[in-house]
């Protein structure tokens, strides 16, 4: 006969504990939920308040700037000195007269105009003397009778703001005064803010933004483009602009977008304000009311813990667990520091190592840029020797000459190769990129005589001008133009074609009609040559290289599809008011 042994009752599951954990997360959403709708509409509204004080604002001061401009023409129209010049043609006191209205007007500039069109006086002296007789600023201000507004496309890319009114006398027209509105200092002054402004004519066409690449476009054009490398670019980036509304909120970071007519000449304003700002607020709020939930629930926690002996004893097996790997830990922190010192000791030992190799290649480079002036000289030297023997002294004085300059561009080529580990532009001015050109082909003009090289240059009618070392640039032009003499020493009929463009950049480029590159990988690191011993160690392209990438550039090389190979160099436009900074 067996008995049963009477089993242990199982403990009762409390259920309040739980429910009332689930009671307490679904208030904590609900709570942070409503904080999150009224804090964003009230932060949001707050937002568009602002967004449209300062828009009003900046019309206003566009319009501003409009009108107190408008007058002048017909203030200056009246100027007895100004008349007085035009009837006698006596302009040697009327650029000083324009210097000293244009400081109290505030205007760009102001330009005096004969009856032919021809700039007889302006606040730039170097316009002085150029003939604008077809421009519609001066043929709309010799037809009318009041004062012209008239807007035109600069080459650089901006655009320039005129008032032009004829001056006249008896009845009989003089010439014609205009004045440029400086509407550059409204869009800088847009530029320090966290919104996005443009500004479009009549014809949707933006002639004024804090994006310079904008200008000239329609809107939906210029947001096609690469947003703005401003405060709100992420937003840009994140915002769908076919799908959302203007004042979509995705992720904290879509764009609100404002407009407002421009009462002068169908203008129109439109800036756009990120709402970035207002999520973050928001976060702020909802992480101060996270905190405090959680730091409610974890008190809860901690009184329920206190409960239970047997969570006494684990802390008390874990603190000792805890106690053990902390020992274990510092033992390992004492051997990584005594690994740490040896790696620093190692460290020493491969800067020493690297400092020598520098020393190594920089003295490879001296001779490498030297190679060229000293062949140079010896060809003078040896157009000298044959000019004394035919007893013509003056011509070989202009060869000493040549080799007296040679020998001072050595000195010059030696102190930049010693400054060649100081990264900066202290020693940077405006460089005219022909002008460069033109100094390296006189350079290389002893070498072009013993070959017969077709030489075809094609340059800019105007300045291509750019910041940076004009001895360095020269010596990249050197270093490409003697590797495509080299490249075409096989070729039956040898040319080479210099272009100089200017584009977004100023481009340089040499093609010559060789062999072409063949690894077109290895072509810039240093020592690397495709030249017999002798000829070359391979750091031509690597200091050229280096040369461009230190004035802000890039050089490219690449096979022509018609044969021979393209050396490409691309250094950044000197804008006409960095020129005037410097």
């Amino acid at each position: 006969m067996s008995t049963d042994t009477p089993r242990p009752p199982r403990p009762r599951r409390s259920w309040g504990p739980r429910i009332a954990l689930a009671l307490f997360c679904l208030a904590a959403m609900a709570v942070i939920w409503v904080t999150n709708v009224l804090l964003t509409e009230r932060f949001t509204e707050a937002t568009r308040n602002r967004a449209e004080v300062r828009l009003t604002l900046y019309v206003g001061n566009l319009i501003s700037e409009l009108q107190r401009n408008s007058i002048v023409p017909q203030l200056l129209a009246r100027d007895p000195e100004l008349i007085g010049a035009l009837s006698s043609s006596d302009f040697s006191r009327s650029t000083q007269r324009l210097l000293s209205f244009v400081d109290e007007i505030g205007a760009a500039s102001l330009v005096l105009y004969d009856r032919d069109g021809r700039i007889v006086a302006a606040t730039d002296r170097n316009r002085l003397g150029e003939t604008h007789r077809a421009a519609p600023y001066f043929v709309d201000a010799v037809r009318a009778n009041s004062t012209v507004f008239t807007i035109f496309r600069r080459e650089t890319g901006g655009y320039a703001f005129l008032y032009s009114r004829k001056v006249d006398a008896n009845g009989a027209t003089l010439g014609v005064i205009s004045v440029e509105v400086d509407l550059a200092k409204l869009e800088r002054s847009w530029a320090g803010t966290s919104d996005a402004v443009l500004v479009t004519d009549s014809a949707g066409e933006i002639i004024l933004s804090t994006e310079p690449r904008w200008r000239g476009l329609p809107e939906t054009e210029a947001l096609e483009r690469q947003s703005a490398p401003s405060a709100i670019e992420r937003a840009f980036l994140a915002t769908d602009w076919t799908a959302l509304p203007i004042d979509a909120y995705l992720r904290g970071e879509a764009v609100m977008r404002r407009e407002m007519r421009v009462p002068f000449q169908g203008w129109k304003m439109v800036t756009f304000t990120a709402y970035t700002s207002v999520r973050e607020k928001v976060n702020g709020v909802l992480a101060l009311e996270i905190m405090g939930f959680a730091m409610l629930l974890a008190f809860a926690f901690w009184l329920s813990s206190r409960k239970s002996a047997s969570r006494l004893v684990l802390v008390r097996r874990e603190s000792d667990q805890l106690r053990r790997l902390n020992m274990r830990l510092q033992r390992e922190i004492a051997q990584r520091q005594q690994v740490e010192r040896n790696l620093e000791s190692a460290e020493q030992t491969i800067a020493q190592s690297s400092k020598l190799a520098v020393l190594g290649e920089m003295s490879a480079s001296v001779s490498h840029e030297l190679n060229q002036p000293l062949a140079a000289m010896k060809t003078y030297l040896a157009g000298a020797r044959l000019l004394l023997q035919r007893r013509r002294p003056e011509e070989a004085l202009s060869s000493f000459q040549r080799i007296d300059d040679l020998i001072d561009r050595m000195g010059a080529i030696t102190r930049q190769l010693k400054s060649y580990a100081r990264k900066g532009n202290q020693a940077f001015e405006p460089v005219d990129a022909r002008a460069a050109l033109s100094s390296a082909l006189a350079m290389m003009e002893p070498q072009l005589k013993t070959r017969s090289v077709s030489i075809n240059r094609t340059l800019p009618s105007g300045p291509a001008m750019i910041l940076g070392d004009r001895l360095r640039f020269e010596q990249v032009i050197i270093n490409l133009l003697r590797n495509a003499l080299d490249a075409t020493k096989g070729v039956r009929d040898p040319r080479i074609d210099i272009t100089l463009t200017i584009e977004d950049a100023v481009v340089l480029t040499v093609h010559d009609n060789g062999p072409g590159i063949e690894d077109l990988d290895a072509l810039f690191e240093p020592f690397y040559t495709t030249k017999q011993p002798g000829d070359g160690v391979g750091l031509g392209l690597a200091i050229s290289s280096g040369i461009v990438n230190d004035l802000g550039g890039r050089m490219t090389a690449r096979n022509a599809s018609g044969g021979g190979a393209v050396f490409e160099v691309q250094l950044p436009i000197l804008e006409e008011g960095m020129a005037a900074a410097e």
